[in-house]
């Protein structure tokens, strides 16, 4: 018996791993995050599967399950959205099954940050823009540690992608502004890959005002940075006149 932790993507199926795609469809005991996982995902599950939405649930109440099923050898696939290693509240359910000696594994998946630079048709990485993309949410009920916090992630330049954080879209582009001027670019990507997925481009200027104009308050990735505009620099990798370990680079 293992307990499956498996990434359910950002919502498109079609963008679930190969390997989700077959445990899903072999799955008897299904856990899954019944606010985030898109419907259209639990439609692979056999019809007899038994279905248990965590939305409602506690650790205990998991648990039970999951040790249920090894009393009689049954896997369960936990279905977590995204990408289970992101923002998925799994170390408190892998320490359980540790404790119970339950067997288990994670399946990656997809996150909604990569789904959102898709959407947005931007590469997240750019020479000299930002080399570097850092994943963050700001401070709520779950408190940020103070080195963590955005204004000076902010000061490093590098893409933000901020999770969990758009009913604070206000409070977000105020503290970053600060750091990186109002023209920074800024997008907020709402259910990227679903069939209502939307999509607000602005400025760190604007951003806060267009969000709240489209009423998008939850379920949406803020991305931040001077990678998002089309007059960032470009990488040199296919410049003609630049060589590398698999071609030389043509002279002047």
């Amino acid at each position: 018996m293992k307990v499956h932790f498996v990434g359910a993507g950002p919502g498109d199926p079609e963008l679930l791993t190969v390997r989700a795609h077959r445990l899903l469809g072999e799955c008897r005991i299904c856990i899954y995050a019944g606010s985030l996982v898109n419907p259209a995902v639990m439609e692979l599950l056999p019809a007899t599967s038994a279905r248990y939405d965590s939305a409602g649930m506690s650790l205990p109440e998991i648990v039970d399950v999951c040790a249920g099923a090894n009393r009689v050898g049954v896997d369960v696939v936990r279905l977590h959205s995204g990408d289970p290693s992101i923002y998925g509240a799994i170390r408190e359910q892998m320490n359980e099954m540790d404790r119970l000696g339950i067997d288990y594994e994670v399946i990656p998946g997809v996150s909604s940050f990569q789904a959102a630079a898709a959407v947005l048709k931007t590469e997240l990485t750019v020479p000299e823009a930002a080399q570097s993309i850092i994943l963050t949410r700001a401070a709520g009920r779950t408190p940020v540690p103070p080195e963590q916090d955005l204004s000076l992630l902010a000061r490093t330049r590098s893409t933000l992608c901020i999770f969990l954080s758009v009913g604070r879209i206000r409070e977000v582009a105020e503290t970053l502004a600060r750091e990186l001027d109002g023209d920074c670019p800024a997008a907020v990507i709402y259910r990227a890959t679903w069939p209502d997925q939307a999509v607000v481009r602005g400025t760190l200027a604007d951003i806060a005002r267009k969000t709240e104009d489209a009423a998008i308050g939850k379920t949406a990735m803020i991305v931040v940075g001077r990678a998002l505009s089309r007059e960032a620099p470009v990488s040199k990798l296919y410049d003609p006149a630049f060589s590398h370990g698999f071609r030389d680079g043509e002279k002047a």
